[in-house]
Formats: C-alpha cells, sequence, structure tokens
C-alpha cells in the first residue's frame, strides 16, 4: 500500500537527517553500547547514585524530545520504564548538539552521565554523552494526552496484533502480559521439579496424529515422499514413554488443531501435557489445585485473582460435580436414559445444530453441555465422569461403565485443563479405535485414527497413569485479566 502523502514527506524527512548525520560522521547502526543501569535501577536506587556522583551508561528509544535553545529534555524508553534525560550544548559541544537537533521520536540512543533532580522535581539523567544506537526511519503513532485522557493512534486492536512490535513499543503496559505469562511457566516448572517430573520433549511433525479430537494441518516431507501431521497433542507419544520405565513426564509446547478461531481459541496454541505412572485421576485433580493457587501466590501475594471484574479464589480444595449431574438438571431430563434420535431432538429444541462433520452421541452431548452448563460455571470447578463416547483415550469408570474417568476443569465459565485416568487396556484401546474408525467414515473429521504402533506400546504394557493437559494461553488470561487469547500471544494468527 502506497504511503500516504503526509507519511512519505515524514519519511523523507528522516532520510534526509539520517543522510545529514552520517556527513557529521555518525555511524547510526554501531555494533555495541556497554550499558551499566535501567531506567527502573535509577529511579528505584536514586539517592544513592546521586549521592554517589557515578556515571551512568543507559540506552534506550526517544519516546520524548524537546529541544530549547542551548538544552534540550527527551524522555528514553528501555525494557524497565522511561527516564528522562537532559543534553547541553556546553557538555555535548556544538557538534554533538547538532547531532542531538538530528534525532527523532523512536531513535535509540545510549547516554552516560550522573543521576539528578530538575527544578521541577524529576529524576534525570545529566547527558554527559550520547551515542545514537539506531537511527528510526519510521515514525512512531503518536500519543497524545490531555486533561488527563490519553489519545492513542495506536489503539486499533487488528493492527496492534499484526505490528506486535510497534504495539509493545507505544503500549508498553503490553509487555508486562507477556513478563507474566513467562512467569507463569518458570512456577509451573518448579512446581513440577517439586512433584517430580521430568520435563520432555516429542514430535511436532508426526506421521499419524492423535491424542485430541480435532482435525490436523498437514504438511509435506519432500525427502520421505509423503505427509505429516503437525501434531494436535503431546499424549500418544509421551505415554510411550511411560512405557519406557520413566515415571512422571511433561512437556510444555505448541500444539496446531485447523479449527475455528474466537477470542478463546487459536489454531496455533501452547499446553501443558504430563504423565504420571500408577496415579489416577485423583492425583491430578490435586495437581491442578496446588499449581494454580502457587501460581496465584507468586503472582499476586494470596491465592485470589480477578478475571474481568470479578473475583476467584484458587484456594483447594475446589468444588467436583459430575457430568450428568449438570447437565440432566440443565435439560430437564435424564439424557442417559434417551436413545440417539431423542438426544438428537433435545440438541435441536436448546436451538443448537450439529455442524458438518459433527457426528455421534458424543458430539450432541458435549454440544448441549457446552450450551447449558459451561457458562454457568464460574469455578473454581471440576466437572468428572464424563461419557465414554467423549473420550476415546480415558480409561472406563470403575463404577459405572457408561462413563470414563476423566475431569476438565473450569474457571469463569471456561474449561483451561483436561484430565483422564488413563486407559492402559489394548484391547479396549483397539476397540475404542475401531469406534472412532465408524465415526470418522460418518464424517466426523475430528474422530482419532488408530495407531498401531502406540497399540504395540500398550501391549508391552502400560501402568496404571494419570494424564492431563493444561492451556497455557487460557491460564495467562486469566492470569492476567485479558479479554481475549490474541492479547496473551505475541503473534496471534490474523485472518
Amino acid at each position: 500500500m502506497e504511503p500516504t502523502h503526509e507519511m512519505a514527506e515524514l519519511l523523507r524527512a528522516r532520510q534526509e537527517k539520517l543522510e545529514a548525520l552520517r556527513k557529521l560522521g555518525v555511524e547510526p547502526y554501531p555494533y555495541s553500547f556497554p550499558r551499566t543501569h535501567f531506567a527502573a535501577d535509577v529511579i528505584r536506587r536514586f539517592e544513592e547514585l546521586e549521592a554517589s556522583k557515578e556515571v551512568l551508561a543507559l540506552a534506550g528509544r526517544i519516546m520524548t524530545i524537546r529541544v530549547m535553545g542551548k538544552a534540550a529534555f527527551a524522555h528514553i524508553q528501555d525494557s524497565s520504564g522511561r527516564i528522562q534525560i537532559y543534553v547541553k550544548l556546553d557538555l555535548v559541544g556544538e557538534r554533538g548538539f547538532e547531532i542531538f537537533k538530528h534525532l527523532d521520536l523512536g531513535d535509540i540512543i545510549g547516554v552516560k552521565g550522573p543521576a539528578f533532580r530538575t527544578r521541577t522535581g524529576e529524576i534525570s539523567i545529566h547527558a554527559d554523552e550520547f551515542q545514537l544506537l539506531s537511527k528510526s526511519m519510521r515514525p512512531l503513532p503518536v500519543v497524545k494526552e490531555k486533561d488527563g485522557q490519553v489519545f492513542d493512534a495506536f489503539s486499533d486492536k487488528e493492527a496492534r496484533y499484526r505490528q506486535r512490535y510497534l504495539d509493545l513499543v507505544v503500549n508498553p503496559e503490553v509487555r508486562r502480559v507477556f513478563e507474566t505469562r513467562a512467569r507463569i511457566l518458570t512456577v509451573m516448572r518448579q512446581f513440577l521439579d517439586e512433584w517430580g517430573f521430568l520435563e520432555v520433549e516429542t514430535p511436532i511433525l508426526q506421521p499419524l496424529y492423535g491424542g485430541a479430537a480435532a482435525e490436523p494441518f498437514v504438511t509435506h516431507h519432500n525427502t520421505l515422499e509423503r505427509d505429516l501431521y503437525l501434531r494436535i497433542a503431546d499424549e500418544l507419544y509421551l505415554k510411550r514413554l511411560i512405557v519406557g520405565g520413566y515415571d512422571r513426564v511433561y512437556e510444555i509446547g505448541k500444539d496446531f488443531r485447523n479449527e475455528g478461531m474466537d477470542r478463546f481459541h487459536n489454531p496455533e496454541f501452547t499446553q501443558l501435557e504430563l504423565y504420571a505412572a500408577y496415579e489416577d485421576y485423583t492425583f491430578c485433580m490435586a495437581f491442578v489445585e496446588g499449581v494454580m493457587a502457587r501460581i496465584a501466590t507468586e503472582l499476586t501475594g494470596s491465592t485470589k485473582l480477578t478475571y474481568q471484574g470479578k473475583e476467584y479464589d484458587l484456594a483447594p480444595p475446589w468444588p467436583r460435580y459430575r457430568f450428568f449431574d449438570l447437565l440432566n438438571e440443565a435439560v430437564g431430563t435424564d439424557l442417559r436414559a434417551l436413545s440417539d434420535d431423542e438426544l438428537n431432538r433435545e440438541v435441536k429444541a436448546a436451538g443448537l445444530k450439529l455442524e458438518i462433520g459433527e457426528v455421534g452421541r458424543g458430539k450432541m452431548l458435549d454440544k448441549l453441555f457446552g450450551a447449558r452448563v459451561e457458562p454457568k460455571l464460574a469455578g473454581p470447578c471440576f466437572v468428572l465422569d464424563y461419557p465414554k463416547e467423549l473420550s476415546p483415550l480415558a480409561k472406563g469408570h470403575r463404577s459405572d461403565p457408561g462413563l470414563v474417568e476423566r475431569f476438565e476443569g473450569f474457571l469463569a465459565g471456561r474449561e483451561f485443563c483436561n484430565s483422564f485416568s488413563e486407559l492402559n487396556d489394548p484391547a479396549d484401546q483397539r476397540a475404542r479405535f475401531e469406534d472412532q474408525g465408524k465415526l470418522r467414515a460418518a464424517g466426523d473429521r475430528e474422530a482419532q485414527p488408530l495407531d498401531e504402533d502406540f497399540l504395540m506400546a500398550l501391549e508391552i504394557g502400560m501402568p496404571p497413569t494419570a494424564g492431563l493437559g493444561m492451556g497455557i494461553d487460557r491460564l495467562t488470561m486469566f492470569y492476567t485479566d485479558q479479554h481475549s487469547i490474541r492479547d496473551v500471544l505475541l503473534f496471534p494468527q490474523m485472518r
């Protein structure tokens, strides 16, 4: 797209300044700058640093600039925050001051000098020396403030997602979201270490996908001359490691599902999956309660978090509800006693319909539960004991053969984790895969394909095992109080 006349003039002016700087002998893109302090450090330790008269070296992007005769003020922004610098002709010399006048908003500079406080009381750096580190050739969006109200020229969400690098510069509070995301992962790994888990890596490119009900992305390997799939889950490979003798393993990595996008779904997402030998799904409930409370405590100092204006206490124990108890109450009838045709009528009566490719009793129950129950699950809570049709990899319930030992965790009306007592009977698993094959033949594109190598691993023998998957993106939404999954992904998929 061609730039507007105004933008073209701004780009031309910056090019002219770049050429003028080079004529002054300035290298606009040097190799390094020996930084000693950050803006936040100087502000926090100001009294100490001012008294010592220490020469400080800071670097950052120019966010404001004001030249007044023989002196100039500017604010530079680094990863920790902003600080004002003061540049005076008498100290930097005529050439130095001329160079400074060729700088623009967005340029990255390094400054050296002592900390002091201006007459207005603002902590600043007396820039005895400065160096241009990177000339910005495009202007930043202008952010103006009047009467306490901010007018942000870069507030369009779509543009901010597409140009995240610019969003991070203009809206530094966005960086805090991703710093919190990193902290969540750090705390989670520490907790997993305490519980005796080993972090591993499994293939992203897989000859056969599985471990979830989802349609995969397909790619092609030229040397092998075959199609491969981007993994939809880590499950089947992690279980192979349990068969191989590891007691507790986990992976935090990317999964890919060729599905729709909304504020809670992105086709590329990050997930924790873990498996613990000799445990069942009650073990995973304790893990979820513990890790969620730990993360909240590390981030906020308590087990409470606020999401979209409502406070939630993550302290264990969490309430536990059974799938059919909740759904039967919401619909007003015993759904387990209905035939498939009767169940389909209930789906239609609720104003729902199965999309192309959605077939089978499990899909109908899932549709009803998602519409009639999930939005009311404020949580935190667990929903237990799902119908077998919905869970082809879960172990049958020990006291109800029509169900499986599975739970999902809910918070703010949204599911964020899924856990099974894992199926380890190879004959039962084969029968489940075959049932999934019938659904695939009927048009269900999300049904599980039969995986002979995985069945062979089960035939070697897998101990009783508990498995858990947790969506890191949704967790980050909760802990950072963000409305959309795109707000917690640095580079979300865009239409």
